[in-house]
């Protein structure tokens, strides 16, 4: 694995204010986090493992400290700036699936790159390629409520992939799926990431879901509890752009 972390989180403090009443979220938490790894950030409800996703991924500001991502300071980013950013380099996975009812499989995979500006035929000669990774071919022209929970996911899963971004957030991927589509899903998403030398960051509060990881970071109150390396899996360092 490369010295050089792709995503370097230095001293991130998060406070939320709540009328007279502080909370906080984040507490001084640091760690690297590098190209071609699965990280895992287990914790339960309030742990604040979502609002780490969340900075990570420029989703929301730090109230303090540092987050850098392919040598890019992410914190710094203005509101344009940063969704470019996130259009470039990330793609989610969410427990909800957030597929648009009105689209089709094929045109809720094609929508990060109708965002990215590529042409129609380009993008959905990639749709159909994330489509056949996931195990959806023939189901280009299905609308989600015709599709089983499973089969929602796998969508996701390709939508999140089509782009071929650096980094991939899956926060609680599999928090609506029974134990045998759990395994299914969470066996593509790990599939696709290795083959690709993705970054992949999961948030999760179960703990089957951080047997696919090559690090697992316990999260509590805002601090890093423990970290365990399950996995030594090398990367390549890359810019992010």
């Amino acid at each position: 694995m490369d010295d050089k972390a792709l995503i370097q989180v230095k001293n991130v403090r998060k406070v939320y204010r709540m009328g007279e009443e502080k909370v906080i979220a984040l507490d001084d938490v640091s760690m690297d986090i590098y190209r071609g790894e699965i990280v895992c950030f287990l914790g339960t409800s309030g742990s604040g493992k979502s609002t780490f996703l969340n900075m990570v991924a420029g989703l929301e500001k730090p109230t303090r400290g540092e987050i850098i991502i392919g040598g890019i300071q992410v914190h710094k980013l203005d509101e344009e700036m940063v969704t470019l950013f996130r259009q470039k380099n990330i793609g989610f996975i969410f427990q909800s699936y957030n597929l648009l009812p009105m689209l089709t499989t094929l045109e809720n995979i094609t929508l990060p790159l109708i965002f990215r500006n590529v042409d129609k035929r380009r993008r959905t000669a990639m749709a159909k390629e994330a489509m056949k990774a996931v195990g959806l071919e023939g189901y280009e022209r299905r609308r989600p409520t015709q599709m089983s929970g499973g089969q929602q996911q796998r969508v996701g899963i390709a939508r999140a992939i089509v782009g071929h971004p650096k980094i991939i957030f899956a926060d609680e991927p599999t928090g609506n799926l029974d134990s045998h589509t759990t395994k299914e899903v969470m066996e593509i998403i790990v599939k696709m990431v290795r083959e690709n030398n993705q970054t992949l960051i999961i948030v999760t509060h179960d703990r089957t879901i951080s047997e696919y990881a090559d690090r697992v970071v316990t999260i509590q109150d805002g601090n890093i509890l423990d970290i365990q390396v399950k996995n030594q899996n090398g990367g390549s360092n890359e810019q992010c752009q």
